[in-house]
């Protein structure tokens, strides 16, 4: 059994995410898979109260899930997990005093500030709900306005990077390149952007857009890329997110007499299997050989989906040769495995590849682009911006009658040719890259957007700057924007950065 999962990365400002649920962990799930249909303890607080679960929680005498669930049993069970799974037990604490800490996440956050200073783990490891998760990670279902957004450098001026096709801001035509300039919870009280950055430059965005519950209204005034600009009252509800647009997610470019495969995934999610599936069989279908992957916005996600979009690229490969190499800590090297090719169906013979990343590339993404690099060599190109610089993935341990998932950084992944150390990004890894900006005013997959364009230009054979090596990807986004993200990210939004 594998480990199915990349798993997210996350950290304050920006985070990403993956998926998984307890039928797909295997062996490194949790060994509890039992009914949550009590009150989840969220991140702090005492106690929750609901169905008693075996084998995951932190047992009182008593054998209640009120005492179980206290928030110095929950940070206890954090504690043994890590010990015993931890990919760099080395950084742990030997030992560290539960009681300051108001939260479990504030409890993590201290075990790991070893690795976190030594760029291992930013934030990779966190608590989170079950339940939550599994909505998303099944289905895409998520509650908001159903947009990404991204803001420059000062956080002034707050852009649509994306607005997803069954969400509310789409229905009221906003979309990408969409600005907003003002939020609030009426017509009468909307503050401008700069406003409430000032009040709160960390969190000040994310929280002027409410809870993500459904039923949370919100005013904006919004600029549409015509220059036009208005009041609008959006509600969250609950959407599906397709993981490839049905709009511009899977296209044939002709550009310049050639004509080339484009596929964008948003997030490694099990729905994107039969979409990727059907995107690449079209490019079978029509010859195609030549693939811009863009993954300027994807967070990361399942092992499994990453798996697959490497063996839909992998139509030359044989079963006997290596896809990748999953390493866990030397006291769980029985866990160890070899992962090799398995060419689909619908896979294709690639001549030559253009990846679109970003800073907000990340994790099952970035593994998808190394894992391609011994066979690809100098025939693909990192298009855009450093990348993250994610190597390693979480397991999911859970503690069920609590709510509570933990997701331990517990392994590290390599390509076949041993590399994996990739914690300042792509750049310095791949041997062909090309900066290029995030064209707003242009839909993603346009040729004339500039990281298309550049993905284009690539693969005809035209020079290019290359992205600087040095320019770590600690922002999810490319040049002076970053992805919005609240200081505790949804698992929706780990996966999804900028969503909201």
């Amino acid at each position: 059994m594998r480990p199915d999962r990349f798993g997210p990365l996350g950290y304050p400002m920006d985070g990403f995410g993956g998926e998984d649920a307890m039928g797909r962990f295997g062996r490194w799930g949790a060994a509890l898979a039992l009914v949550a249909t009590l009150a989840g303890c969220g991140d702090g607080g005492d106690t929750a109260t609901g169905s008693m679960a075996t084998g995951g929680g932190a047992n009182s005498p008593s054998g209640t899930a009120e005492s179980a669930c206290s928030l110095r049993n929950r940070k206890n069970w954090v504690s043994a997990q890590m010990n015993e799974w931890y990919l760099f037990p080395e950084t742990l604490p030997a030992s560290l005093d539960p009681s300051p800490y108001a939260t479990v996440s504030d409890y993590i956050d201290a075990l790991t500030a070893t690795a976190r200073a030594q760029r291992k783990d930013r934030y990779f490891t966190y608590i989170t709900s079950i339940r939550e998760e599994d909505a998303y990670y099944n289905s895409g279902a998520d509650a908001g306005f159903g947009f990404r957004l991204t803001t420059d450098a000062t956080q002034s001026k707050l852009l649509i990077a994306e607005a997803f096709e069954s969400g509310a801001a789409l229905a009221a035509g906003i979309d990408r390149g969409t600005e907003i300039r003002g939020i609030g919870t009426t017509a009468s009280d909307i503050r401008s952007i700069q406003a409430i950055v000032s009040a709160d430059p960390n969190n000040g965005i994310s929280d002027a857009l409410g809870p993500d519950t459904a039923g949370t209204t919100r005013y904006f005034t919004v600029a549409d890329p015509s220059g036009a600009v208005r009041t609008v009252a959006l509600t969250k509800a609950t959407y599906t997110l397709q993981p490839v647009s049905p709009n511009y997610g899977t296209q044939i470019i002709t550009d310049n007499g050639q004509r080339y495969g484009y596929i964008n995934l948003r997030t490694f999610i099990s729905t994107a299997d039969p979409q990727l599936r059907a995107a690449f069989a079209t490019f079978k279908q029509q010859g195609i050989t030549q693939v811009v992957v863009d993954f300027r916005y994807n967070g990361g996600g399942a092992v499994s989906i990453a798996d697959l979009f490497n063996n839909l690229l992998g139509g030359g490969r044989q079963t006997s040769e290596v896809l990748s190499y999953v390493t866990f800590r030397p006291s769980k090297s029985v866990e160890n495995e070899t992962t090799f090719f398995a060419p689909q169906p619908e896979s294709i013979i690639p001549s030559r590849v253009a990846f679109i990343g970003t800073g907000g590339t990340a994790s099952a993404s970035e593994g998808v682009i190394n894992r391609a690099l011994p066979y690809l060599g100098r025939n693909m190109a990192l298009i855009g911006a450093n990348t993250y610089g994610k190597p390693v993935g979480q397991i999911a341990r859970d503690n069920a009658q609590c709510d509570d998932r933990l997701r331990v950084i517990a392994f590290a992944i390599q390509n076949a040719n041993r590399q994996g150390d990739y914690y300042n990004g792509l750049a310095g890894n791949v041997p062909n890259s090309c900066r290029a900006g995030d064209d707003l005013t242009r839909r993603m997959g346009d040729p004339q957007e500039a990281s298309t364009r550049a993905a284009l230009d690539f693969l005809q054979g035209k020079s290019c700057t290359p992205i600087s090596a040095s320019a770590t990807g600690q922002s999810a986004g490319a040049g002076p924007r970053k992805l919005v993200q609240p200081l505790r990210p949804s698992a929706a939004q780990r996966d999804v950065p900028g969503l909201f």
